[in-house]
């Protein structure tokens, strides 16, 4: 996730409001996986049917129809639903820029982005290392500080890197 795939205003959602809008559960069939399209299909079939009975029928049932959605998606993530959360919760920098450049179908902002952000702090992990390599034999609380921070420094790399070449998608 997009850490925003369970909130009002997130992709799920806004694919969930598009198909009952178009009348065409298609815009957000994408979003689950493949074995969970019938359950979908059939909520949304439901949820058509429920808004023909008025404004608060139709209130209840979108949000079922979101929830239903939502839910199927993080159990095709691996993750546990944990309810539909708020609109307008801040994401941090970089969800904006990236759904910006998908738009605009340019990803340098978001690299240029990535690129300063992975630098200032890998930049002040091996700081961090390089202030305490320099203790004294002796010192073990002072070598097990420097082991930590070293150690800190090379596997955030390590898990960056395996993170950055995964083959793994969303």
């Amino acid at each position: 996730m997009a850490p925003h795939c369970d909130t009002m205003d997130g992709p799920v959602v806004s694919a969930c409001k598009k198909s009952l809008e178009m009348a065409n559960v298609n815009y957000v069939l994408p979003f689950v996986p493949k074995n969970a399209e019938e359950e979908l299909i059939i909520s949304f079939d439901k949820t058509i049917q429920a808004r023909e009975l008025g404004e608060d029928a139709a209130e209840v049932a979108d949000l079922w129809f979101f929830e239903t959605a939502v839910r199927l998606h993080r159990e095709g993530e691996g993750a546990s639903y944990t309810g539909l959360k708020p609109a307008g919760l801040d994401w941090g920098p970089v969800v904006p820029k990236a759904e910006k450049n998908i738009e605009n179908g340019d990803p340098t902002e978001t690299l240029e982005f990535l690129k300063s952000v992975l630098e200032d702090e890998m930049r002040k992990k091996f700081d961090k290392a390089m202030s305490l390599k320099n203790y004294a034999v002796d010192d073990v609380d002072a070598a097990r500080e420097y082991t930590e921070a070293m150690l800190h420094f090379v596997l955030s790399s390590h898990h960056t890197y395996k993170y950055i070449i995964s083959s793994e998608e969303h």
